[in-house]
């Protein structure tokens, strides 16, 4: 007779589960302030004296969310590529290249197959899902700063101007630069409810960590054992 038991093994390290929710409440906050920048919906009451900041207060919120974004992601990459405790989102790749992993993969989201056995904390699709995430934020960055740079042009503003005006040109004009960007925030709303989906329905089809994990940190993995 078999029993199964299970060994627990960190997938994401302290840091890596801490910065994870960090951008997710940023780009909630980023999303809704920068609807309300582009469409200010809320109007202050009038009055002869200078108090209807709520705009500038938006503005600011925005700004900061947007640096706090820019400052994870690039430490968050650090990690990925240096630190001992991403070693198992490292080992993701190694099954990239290989089409029964892939095919076992789509199978089982399409409820035709069992999920195969990966090595490492990403299957191959999901790799390609974050990879594309890591370039949506890439791009609304960048192109955050080119907008940030036309409108401050001292301190921090007037030292970045220096290193992305290119972005402006590249894109054919300020004008350009907003769109992109704009269409880029509509990538991460399009990506948030399918991520969440996608987390849930894998925690509950295979009960081994899921969307727990990124939150706990734990994974377990399956060992037979006979009694």
């Amino acid at each position: 007779m078999k029993a199964s038991t299970f060994f627990a093994e960190e997938e994401f390290s302290g840091f890596v589960r801490a910065f994870h929710w960090i951008r997710a409440f940023s780009i909630f906050g980023l999303i809704f302030t920068g609807f309300y920048i582009a469409y200010p919906f809320l109007q202050p009451n009038f009055n002869a004296t200078p108090t209807g900041f709520l705009q500038g207060y938006t503005r600011s919120i925005h700004l900061i969310l947007g640096f706090l974004l820019i400052g994870i992601s690039i430490f968050r990459l650090y990690l990925f590529i240096f630190d001992k405790k991403s070693a198992p989102e490292r080992r993701s790749f190694c099954q990239f290249y290989k089409p029964k992993i892939w095919l076992g993969v789509i199978g089982s989201y399409l409820w035709i197959s069992r999920h195969p056995h990966i090595k490492g904390a990403y299957n191959p699709l999901q790799l390609v899902v974050y990879f594309g995430l890591a370039v949506l934020v890439l791009i609304v960055s960048i192109t955050g700063i080119a907008l940030y740079i036309n409108v401050y042009h001292n301190g921090l503003g007037g030292v970045l101007e220096h290193y992305f005006k290119w972005v402006e040109v590249m894109c054919g004009g300020l004008a350009n630069v907003r769109v992109i960007h704009h269409l880029a925030t509509w990538a991460f709303i399009l990506f948030i409810p399918v991520h969440i989906y996608m987390a849930v329905w894998n925690s509950i089809k295979y009960p081994n960590g899921g969307v727990d994990g990124i939150v706990s940190g734990v994974r377990y993995h399956k060992e037979d054992s006979k009694k």
